[in-house]
């Protein structure tokens, strides 16, 4: 079977390079690559991806082996149809690693045509080390190494306003573009950057804070030899990904003139305001597994493929998301349904077998930030309990008993929490099992005691899945 190389792909290009991008992994190759390449193909955009190594002194052998190509295989459901399909992406460069490459890595500043930053370096990624240092050195973070170079841009460019990028980082923070432009801003104060300097990065930069949600298991580990007989290439790098992916982009309508996405069919956004997304995407998404989790495995399923398609977890999820979270939002009741289809038909996926036991780490930091705020403005709007969040709630407090049916749980927190837990669950009383847990404001942010009614309605859920346990 052949390499995959260009020269075996038949595969030229005289693109410039357009994007410089932070970080080699799945995520990066399986989406933001996988956008470029299709507005590559569809429009006029007409640039490649320049990878560069944020961490670690190896250099990236497969893509300097594979000269930068690599498949993206989109596997899943998609309008309740199987979707497998193969994609060659042409439109990235071998990866560049500073710590070996350091003079060519801020040489890339030079370049005219660089317009746009990408980055997914974990959510740790974006932070300031006030011992970070510049000149012979390489810094030692990611924004360390982009303020190294953009500052390397501004001198080479001479200030010129139109030489400022569009930065788009897809770490999973909030306010990810804002917090990525303090930091270099703090470099810059702490290398003696300049007014100059700073007031270009302010006046003639956009960093957009960024929502990103796609699925990206990487390389396909059990059916490999199948896919590459398919592609007709050793392909080292392939990744795999889900059909869906969205990305929501906060910024100036205007930035749709240089990233066109409208002409792709994508599932892209630009938009002034994207705290709506993001609160749709972790109260409908994220809710709905941290509320499903601890039911469903006490229920004995394991992987969310298996609880969606049990008739009473399914028909708990469904009740949940369109009764009782999505009417507490504040979206177009259209586009949130439309959402809450795909997040099902995401969960049933049959080519990704996410373990229940995965999503539990840390279930009652999960719960009080994407549950509970659920439950308290139904409360609020309706004057009564949701049902389903509350049994889901009962549930996560049996979970955190770490045993059932005779069987240890996969029971995952703090120190902090397993402790309060374990001493609380010695109490055999049940309603002051519940009153000690509700009314302790460490873990919820809130006494939940005084809920009307949520006490009591807890109890007896709590008895319900304890006389269970029993048969």
């Amino acid at each position: 079977m052949k390499l995959l190389n260009r020269q075996n792909a038949n595969i030229t290009s005289d693109r410039p390079i357009k994007v410089l991008q932070f970080g080699t992994g799945n995520f990066l190759r399986g989406f933001v690559d996988w956008v470029i390449d299709i507005l590559n193909e569809k429009t006029d955009f007409h640039g490649d991806v320049q990878i560069v190594q944020p961490h670690g002194r190896l250099p990236a052998a497969e893509l300097q082996a594979q000269e930068g190509l690599f498949h993206v295989i989109t596997r899943g459901l998609q309008n309740a149809e199987v979707v497998e399909t193969e994609r060659l992406i042409t439109s990235v460069r071998p990866a560049i690693n500073p710590y070996l490459e350091y003079d060519q890595f801020l040489a890339l500043a030079d370049n005219p045509e660089l317009r746009f930053m990408v980055s997914n370096t974990t959510e740790a990624g974006i932070f300031f080390d006030p011992q970070d240092s510049r000149g012979e050195n390489v810094p030692v973070s990611f924004p360390g190494k982009l303020t190294a170079l953009l500052h390397r841009r501004f001198v080479f460019f001479d200030g010129d306003p139109s030489k400022g990028l569009i930065h788009l980082p897809c770490e999973l923070i909030e306010q990810n573009g804002q917090k990525l432009k303090q930091t270099i801003l703090q470099y810059s104060e702490l290398w003696s950057l300049g007014d100059g300097f700073e007031d270009w990065i302010i006046r003639h930069h956009s960093f957009c804070n960024t929502l990103v949600d796609r699925i990206v298991p990487g390389f396909p580990q059990e059916n490999t030899e199948a896919i590459q007989q398919k592609i007709g290439f050793k392909d080292d790098l392939m990744v795999t990904a889900e059909p869906f992916h969205l990305w929501v982009i906060e910024g100036p309508e205007s930035l749709e003139k240089e990233l066109p996405v409208s002409r792709t069919g994508l599932d892209i956004h630009f938009v002034k305001d994207l705290s709506p997304y993001r609160t749709r995407k972790v109260r409908i998404l994220n809710g709905a597994h941290t509320a499903m989790v601890p039911l469903a495995y006490l229920k004995g399923l394991r992987t969310v493929r298996e609880a969606v398609e049990d008739s009473f977890i399914g028909e708990f999820l469904s009740k949940a998301i369109y009764n009782e979270i999505i009417p507490t939002l504040d979206l177009p009741t259209e586009q949130l349904e439309k959402f809450a289809q795909d997040v099902i038909e995401r969960f049933k996926n049959p080519f990704i077998k996410h373990q229940l036991k995965d999503i539990a780490l840390n279930s009652i930091a999960k719960f009080q930030v994407r549950v509970l705020p659920s439950l308290i403005e139904y409360c609020r709007q309706n004057k009564e309990l949701p049902e389903n969040l509350v049994m889901s709630f009962a549930a996560l407090m049996v979970f955190y008993r770490g045993r059932y049916n005779g069987e240890a749980l996969p029971v995952r927190d703090t120190e902090e929490v397993l402790a309060f837990f374990q001493q609380a669950w010695q109490n055999d009383d049940i309603e002051t099992f519940v009153a000690t847990v509700l009314s302790n404001t460490s873990l919820w942010n809130n006494d939940l005691s005084e809920i009307k009614g949520l006490s009591g309605e807890l109890k007896e859920n709590l008895l319900t899945l304890l006389e269970q346990e029993n048969h």
